[in-house]
């Protein structure tokens, strides 16, 4: 089997356990105390959320909860991360909790994944995976872009598919963790996100783009005075497997502690798992 074909099957094979995951994208604009001084004011709200990502860089690093809804076999189920994000080296860690087994077994593992530009490292990933090694995908070559298929969602990815905003209404302020946030609910454009997109982002969102059964992305998105993003949660609508109908995933992202340490070191070669990955 080619490597091209391992990374495939390891992808159909994540997805096929439950596990799902959430795209993003970014892009450049002008400066956020502009931004935010014109959305006190009521705004371009499209504007203030295409450079929601270009906050994050600003901010270097923060914590992260994410959490991923799907119906899977009848019965909805959740998947919840929470590590730490390098907004700036494109690094992350997370450890991703799958829900229990419907039969009753033990609780599984937490899986273990390290989130990098282009490839997605996973640890416990299950069945005839050994406890030492990595599974890695190439994100650009599943064809939704990593943005369903590890359970948690790329913290800059997220940010980065609000650049692709085509409509957004400010909704008004609420609280977030005792900050003070604006809520915006829109749309965003998948195919529009890769071209305004970051290097690292552009081609597992042009997957994307492709691969899921809209290209349009619902958004409600929760920004501080500062511009940065505390929660984001999309609404992705996806073709999984041989299942002719759309499957819809919610996933949402919230961030805080913003400049926290965020130390992401990825596995060396040697410790990648390059044999079969059985079902599960």
């Amino acid at each position: 089997m080619t490597r091209r074909q391992r990374q495939h099957r390891t992808g159909e094979a994540v997805v096929a356990a439950g596990v799902a995951v959430c795209v993003c994208l970014g892009t450049g604009g002008c400066s956020g105390s502009d931004a935010v001084a014109e959305d006190a004011r009521g705004g371009d709200a499209v504007a203030v959320l295409r450079q929601a990502a270009d906050r994050l860089l600003d901010a270097g690093s923060s914590k992260a909860r994410t959490s991923m809804e799907m119906a899977t076999g009848g019965t909805r189920v959740t998947i919840r991360g929470e590590g730490v994000y390098d907004y700036r080296k494109r690094l992350g860690r997370l450890e991703v909790l799958l829900p229990q087994d419907p039969a009753g077994a033990a609780p599984r593992r937490p899986i273990t994944e390290l989130l990098a530009p282009g490839a997605l490292f996973m640890k416990n990933r299950g069945a005839g995976v050994p406890a030492d090694k990595w599974v890695r995908v190439d994100t650009g070559t599943v064809s939704d872009g990593n943005l369903v298929t590890g359970g948690a969602t790329d913290p800059l990815a997220a940010a980065e598919v609000l650049r692709g905003t085509r409509t957004a209404t400010y909704l008004g302020h609420t609280r977030i963790g005792g900050t003070e946030v604006r809520h915006y609910r829109g749309t965003a454009d998948l195919g529009r996100a890769a071209k305004a997109a970051t290097a690292a982002n552009r081609a597992p969102l042009e997957a994307a783009a492709k691969g899921f059964a809209t290209a349009e992305v619902p958004f409600d998105a929760y920004l501080d005075d500062q511009g940065r993003i505390r929660k984001v949660r999309h609404r992705f609508s996806f073709v999984n497997g041989q299942h002719a109908k759309p499957v819809a995933v919610a996933s949402t992202t919230l961030l805080y502690a913003f400049g926290a340490p965020a130390r992401v070191r990825l596995p060396d070669e040697d410790d990648i798992y390059a044999g079969k990955i059985a079902e599960e």
